[in-house]
Order: C-alpha cells, then structure tokens, then sequence
C-alpha cells in the first residue's frame, strides 16, 4: 500500500526550509507536494552565531530550536493543506534540524554532532509522528554521521547499467557515486559549497546570496589566492570523510586573505566560486574519473556561473539539474529524509559504512510519537 512521509530540510546555507509530501509506493518515490519559506533574519544570524562558542549559548539554542520548529510546523500546516491530505494520513515526519557543531571521530574517537531541534514539539504541534536525529547513532558507531543522503540517492538516481554522481551544493557540498549494477556505495563532502560564496555577497553587496552568479561570472579568478585556499588539509583527505561550518566559516576565510586587500571584492568571489567547483571536480575526478553523468541538486545547482564553471572542470562528463532525472534541486534533501524517516519506522538500515566509516550499516533516528 502507498504510505505518505513529509520530509523536512534547512541547510547549511540557512536560506530558508523546504518540506516535501512523498508517497513511497513499492519501489516508487514521488513527491505529492512542496512548500518552502524564507528562514527569518533574526532566526538566521542566530544559527551562525550559535555555530561557534557565545555567552549563554545552552538557553539560546533552546530557544533557537524552537523557533526553528515553529517554522517547521508552519509549513507541514501549508503542505497538508495546498495536497488536501490530513495529517492522520502521514505515517511520519522527517526532520534533521540545524546542524550547529559536526565533531565525529574527535575527543577521545567518538566526538559528537549536534543538530538544534525540538521534535516533541513538533510532533506536539503538528499531530504526526516525527523522526529526528538521524546523525547519533553513526557516529556512535564509529562513522562521521555524514552526509546521510547517499543511500537516497542510489534509491532514486541509480542505474545498473552506468555510474552515476549526485553532487549537492548547499552551504557545503557533498558527492555521492553510484557505482553500475550493485558497485559499492560511495559518498562524502567535498568542502564549501554556497557557504563562504554567500558569505562574502552578503559582506560586499548586502545580498544573502549571489543570484545565479552573476556577481561571480563577473570577476576573474585570482590565481594565488586560489592556491592559498586550496591548501587546506581537508581536501587532500581520503573518504569516508565529513565536515561543516566548524571548518569552512568566515574564520578560515579572512585567516586565508591575510595580505590579499589589494584583491578586488569580485575577484575574491570569482576565486571562490572557482574554488567550489574545482573542489567538488576534483572529488569525483579521484572517485570515477570516467562517471560521464553528473546530476547537481541544492541551490548551487541555480547558480549558472558554478554551473559553467564545473562543466569546465569536468569536461567530458555530462553535467545537468536533479531536474533531469525527475527531482527538482530543492527537493531532493527534503525528499531524503522521507526516505529515511521511512527507514526508521520501517526498522531498516539508512547508513551505509563505506560512507560513513561506521562499523556497519546502522537504523538511523529516534522516533517521537504524536
């Protein structure tokens, strides 16, 4: 029988929040309906702050995780309503909340992740169960805790006779290869994404990000810097690997333009867009040099400039929207975590240890009854 799950996602970029209605029927995924919104300023420069140690932080989280929730509810409420489906029909919701601190493998070999969430009072107000809290029990397990999306991706986007990689742009980026007929699962995050780009367009023309880079397409690329930014540890480790804001912050930026100021503002963009798309090239290049199919989904995938720019990067390799294989960009990360709410209450594996390092395949979340 076909089941009904919403999905809910806010990124690394903190943009905004999607949710997503999806009927899961037998081997079938599709999404019945989507809703979005704009994630509040206030709310918005709360998370950033909250991603790095501040005064009183354990009461502000708190009330930063509610307010996120009340979001969250606002737009299950919108959903049910613009599908005409009552929340009695939805088997459950799931919810990843705001990734503020990603410490797995640290502080004696477990280290921790902390997602700012408050999914009792989610279930409380939207009368649905509610599955969160997916990250936990990997990195217990050993394993990063990240990125959770690639088994959803070898559900929906693979095919047994050629690989295929999903790359998703958000705040940071994270690559998924899907290897042909039953290959092993590959997935890791390749470094920043839309972060430090929407970081420097906010500082520099008060825009929360670059509009499909256009402000970017018109800089040029500043060689050194680039090789400066480039010189970054993370990029040379080997997967099973993860990482997040603690790393790719304003911190690490300005560190790295140090001596730069001569540097016009739009080159540093350009130079930063040059470095996402050389980056994540670089990623799949090591994983698959000869994957010829490349479907990009988050909102990096609306950026026409980091498009061009991988294309560039990847030249013999077919590069196009999650659109094309029938999951627009902003409903792909929403769509998996159905899927691994799914997982959850269905008792099922929904990490995979040769890409989290965990020691096994583990059911992933904890589960909050209406």
């Amino acid at each position: 029988m076909p089941e009904l799950f919403i999905g809910l996602m806010s990124g690394t970029s903190l943009d905004g929040a999607d949710a997503v209605l999806v009927e899961f029927d037998g081997a079938h995924t599709r999404v019945l309906g989507h809703c979005s919104a704009p994630m509040p300023v206030a709310l918005r420069e709360e998370l950033l702050q909250l991603n790095a140690p501040a005064h009183n932080e354990l009461h502000r989280a708190a009330l930063a995780a509610n307010a996120l929730v009340k979001l969250y509810a606002d737009l299950v409420l919108q959903l049910l309503a613009l599908c005409r489906t009552p929340a009695e029909q939805v088997r459950a919701i799931g919810a990843h909340g705001q990734t503020v601190r990603h410490q797995p493998q640290a502080f004696g070999g477990t280290g921790y992740t902390l997602q700012l969430n408050n999914p009792a009072l989610l279930a409380e107000l939207c009368g649905i169960d509610v599955v969160a809290d997916f990250r936990s029990r990997d990195v217990a397990a050993g394993g990063q805790g990240a990125p959770l999306v690639p088994p959803f991706h070898q559900a929906f986007f693979g095919r047994p006779e050629a690989a295929v990689a999903v790359l998703n742009i958000g705040g940071i980026s994270n690559l998924t290869l899907l290897a042909p007929q039953g290959g092993p699962l590959i997935g890791f995050d390749c470094g920043p994404g839309n972060a430090l780009l929407d970081y420097w367009c906010m500082l520099h023309t008060g825009h929360n990000f670059d509009d499909a880079g256009a402000w970017s397409a018109s800089g040029q690329v500043h060689a050194a810097l680039l090789a400066r930014l480039r010189n970054e540890p993370f990029f040379d480790l080997k997967p099973p690997k993860s990482t997040g804001r603690d790393l790719f912050n304003p911190t690490w930026l300005m560190e790295r333009l140090r001596g730069c100021e001569e540097i016009h503002p739009v080159d540093v963009q350009a130079t930063l867009a040059e470095l996402t798309a050389t980056t994540c090239a670089q990623s799949l290049l090591a994983a698959n040099p000869d994957c010829r199919t490349l479907f990009v989904c988050g909102g990096g995938a609306y950026n026409r400039s980091l498009m061009g720019r991988l294309q560039a990067a990847l030249p013999t390799c077919r590069i196009a929207s999650s659109e094309a294989a029938g999951l627009p960009p902003l409903q792909v990360e929403a769509t998996a975590f159905a899927w691994l709410a799914r997982q959850t209450i269905l008792r099922k594996t929904g990490s995979v240890a040769s890409v989290t390092g965990a020691r096994g395949a583990r059911i992933l979340g904890a589960i909050y009854p209406a």
